[in-house]
């Protein structure tokens, strides 16, 4: 048997692993052929629309559904008592706290659903919602969560036992009715004696502001309840679809057999479409009451004032060093505004995340970090946009910690940061908050950045513009932000990892078919990341059958294996491991059979890209279809028919991708309006599945990062009003703002990921902020910034250098 194509033809052929494949999905999405949840239309469907607080905080006294029922069409109004006898009046969240589904006698929040309205469309619902009257009794509305902490206004009664007695939360005791939680990492006694102690101690207080991940698609669900069959059918943007089915089952009584739960094309999460929404309990309860299917998709309105929220974290933080710039300790506070209920989608034994994880990239000693989550009169959420649960906090606490670091020393905080880098050698480093970074060369990175920028050229530009400036020259400053991060992806570890009680593998199951084709399935769901593209190729490197051949299935209960869902990057370090693994699985089987084929000892073969070849006589093959046919058509003693393989993978730990920014920006001192120049972005994630996908995958996310240090957020006013609620107002860029992004690579494998993979679509947008957030604070530190909040919006920018006297 000759072999005509050379084994290079062969490689090419599958378009495995370091392929830059094209993505499989975007034939459809580029066609108008998505299938998104708004998409969906079923007989007798009624749509759903909701009542919602003009409040911040108030007492309801009264709800009068007459008018609303008598419109024509009008099929149902629910309120909370109609929910009450079912239990479903309220529901836990994903933090161990319990929501509100529909105000039960307060509202906390403005935006926060009343009632909700059942109709043949969405007009006539959105119609009946307006003549819904709700009488509110207006209560004293606290935005400010260090004012939450002080304050005799109980926002939770339902918290509060009997005599006022305050009882534990979920994570802990509770030191005042509005108070959440404390959670402490690291050494306290031992922090505070390195920094009193200290030769140099920078301080700093910043905020993390409260922003929105807005994708592009809002939430929505449809609900249809077969009454005859007793099963019910759940569409919906969900991230975590085998999650939602099993809040639905406790949440309904229904078993979980009985309920199907579907993704189907999903226009971006970013965190926003992990937790469990009043709005798909409702769907669920109206289908059952009315026996036809309801629908709810929410405005862009509800979306931004209600769903899930992002940051919100104070941070105060202290910052010890020697006076040659060796950090010898790190104490950080972060007060965390959590808003009206505890909804934050993290892990259970980490309530304010990963953000022990503050440390950064740098071989710190010592160091304690505290964070107490309040209770306010917001939006509750806290989700992890486009970052694993309160990363981009920590690497932005950090980075600014070592900017203020450097100001203090007045030291180059390049420089500075190469004092403190984690050596190559010291991995794997067990980091003072105690986490087992798994792999990192830093060092390495760091210097191809600087020298791929001309780092000593541009700040000898920024002095003589500095220069050109004090002489009346110019009107623009220039600013070179700097940003080394490390972020922790790969949610994770069963030990440390969990979702209500439910451990954070995941799963693949993987059919061959008898033509050499394969289905597979996996517990996750794409929003955006390419999983048909590169799961696909991740399995052709593994299995040898062409990543064209290979369908990837996702987003249905009833067909994929139980996974935890897309968040947190977690989709290749885990579900991307348990493709691989399962591919293992297949090729140990397909050894066998083609030992049986080839007439040898299995020992005898070895696996060749897409065959197994007798050792010593490649000439001599069978190719995976070869296996694959004869799996189901011979008999083949001691081994079972078929091909298929199931795997269920728990990490043995994280993985911490890591990367090297550089942002050169101009700003105009006199309208605030900055100008970004270059923006280079090297990233280390492991080996790299796909680099253009990957590329794809950056710019996205530099884009949101670039969003959020320069103008996006959702700010209230002393009422608890929203006044960023809509897309005039909440700041979203367009190719206008976005600059040409650079990238470039290191590859540093994670040593126990199965094909070295670490994660990259969070990075840019952990790594990204800090980075554009450092330019604006380096424009002005030569005129005496050391620190000024985001977002650097033009207003604020104008107003720092109005503060810096700039203007006179």
């Amino acid at each position: 048997m000759k072999d005509e194509v050379t084994r290079e033809d062969r490689v090419a052929g599958l378009k495995g692993m370091g392929c830059s494949r094209k993505r499989v999905e975007d034939a459809r999405f580029t066609q108008g052929k998505g299938n998104y949840v708004d998409d969906i239309k079923l007989p007798g469907m009624l749509h759903g629309d909701f009542v919602r607080s003009p409040y911040a905080h108030a007492r309801i006294k009264s709800i009068n559904i007459d008018a609303a029922m008598a419109l024509p069409g009008v099929t149902a109004v629910l309120t909370a008592k109609d929910l009450e006898p079912l239990g479903l009046h309220w529901m836990p969240t994903l933090a161990g706290d319990k929501q509100m589904v529909l105000a039960d006698g307060k509202v906390l929040f403005q935006g926060q659903e009343v009632a909700f309205v059942v109709a043949a469309d969405r007009y006539i619902a959105a119609d009946a919602v307006e003549l819904v009257e709700v009488d509110y009794e207006e209560l004293e509305v606290i935005v400010d969560p260090f004012k939450s902490l002080q304050s005799d206004v109980v926002l939770r009664e339902d918290l509060i036992g009997e005599g006022g007695a305050i009882p534990n939360g979920a994570h802990g005791p509770r030191k005042h009715p509005n108070h959440i939680f404390t959670w402490e990492a690291g050494e306290l006694e031992a922090t505070n004696q390195v920094i009193d102690n200290a030769e140099v101690v920078a301080e700093a207080e910043m905020y993390y502001h409260r922003t929105h991940p807005c994708p592009l698609e809002t939430c929505g669900s449809v609900a249809s309840m077969d009454k005859v069959n007793g099963k019910l059918t759940l569409w919906g943007t969900f991230q975590a679809p085998h999650v939602v089915r099993t809040v639905a089952s406790l949440l309904s009584g229904i078993e979980e057999h009985n309920i199907r739960v579907v993704s189907p094309d999903i226009g971006g999460g970013f965190g926003n479409k992990v937790g469990v929404y009043p709005g798909y309990v409702c769907s669920i309860v109206a289908s059952i009451v009315t026996g036809v299917p309801v629908k709810w998709v929410e405005d862009r309105m509800e979306n931004l004032m209600s769903t899930a929220f992002a940051r919100d974290y104070w941070m105060k933080g202290k910052i010890s060093a020697t006076k040659e710039g060796k950090i010898t300790g790190l104490h950080c506070h972060v007060t965390a505004d959590h808003g009206a209920f505890d909804a934050c989608a993290d892990p259970t034994k980490f309530p304010a995340g990963f953000m022990n994880i503050c440390t950064g990239s740098y071989d710190i000693p010592v160091a304690y970090l505290g964070v107490d989550g309040v209770y306010t009169n917001k939006a509750p959420g806290g989700v992890s946009y486009r970052c694993s649960f309160r990363v981009t906090e920590a690497v932005y606490f950090i980075e600014r910690m070592i900017e203020v670091l450097a100001i203090e020393l007045d030291m180059d905080p390049a420089e500075l940061r190469s004092i403190n880098f984690i050596k190559k050698e010291q991995f794997p480093y067990t980091a003072a908050l105690g986490w087992e970074y798994d792999s990192g060369d830093y060092q390495t990175a760091w210097d191809k950045a600087l020298l791929a920028v001309d780092y000593k050229g541009l700040r000898a530009e920024q002095a003589e513009r500095v220069a050109a400036f004090n002489r009346g020259e110019t009107r623009k400053i220039m600013g070179i932000g700097l940003s080394f991060f490390t972020e922790i992806v790969g949610a994770g570890p069963v030990k440390n990892c969990d979702i209500l009680g439910m451990g954070m593998f995941d799963s693949c199951e993987i059919r061959i078919h008898p033509t050499g084709s394969a289905t597979a399935r996996l517990g996750t769901i794409s929003q955006g990341q390419g999983h048909a593209t590169t799961f696909a190729q991740i399995l052709a490197s593994e299995i040898g059958l062409p990543a064209d051949s290979i369908t990837i299935e996702e987003g249905d209960t009833d067909t994929a294996p139980y996974g935890l869902g897309t968040y947190g990057s977690r989709s290749t370090p885990v579900a991307g491991a348990a493709a691989a693994m399962a591919g293992r699985k297949i090729r140990a089987k397909a050894q066998m059979i083609a030992a049986y084929l080839l007439e040898v000892h299995d020992d005898d073969v070895e696996f060749d890209v897409d065959r197994f070849v007798i050792k010593g006589a490649p000439e001599r093959f069978k190719t995976m279809k070869d296996i694959a046919y004869a799996s189901y058509h011979q008999a083949i003693p001691g081994v079972e028919p078929g091909l298929e393989a199931v795997s269920y993978y728990d990490p043995p730990n994280m993985t911490y991708p890591f990367g090297a920014y550089v942002c050169v920006m101009d700003i105009d001192v006199d309208t605030g309006v900055p100008e970004i120049r270059r923006f280079y972005a090297l990233d280390d994630c492991g080996t790299r599945i796909n680099p253009m996908v990957i590329e794809g995958q950056i710019h996205g996310g530099l884009t949101e990062a670039l969003a959020v240090a320069l103008g996006q957020e959702i700010a209230y006013d002393d009422i608890g009003n929203v006044k960023t609620g809509t897309l005039m107002d909440f700041f979203l860029p367009t190719a206008w703002e976005v600059p040409n992004y650079e990238t470039d690579f290191t590859v540093t494998p994670s040593p126990h990921h199965p094909i070295g993979a670490k994660g990259v679509g969070e990075s840019p947008h952990v790594g990204g902020v800090p980075c554009f957030s450092n330019a604006v604070q380096d424009a002005f530190r030569p005129f005496g910034n050391r620190h000024t909040n985001m977002p650097h919006d033009h207003w604020r920018i104008w107003q720092t250098a109005a503060n810096l006297g700039m203007h006179d």
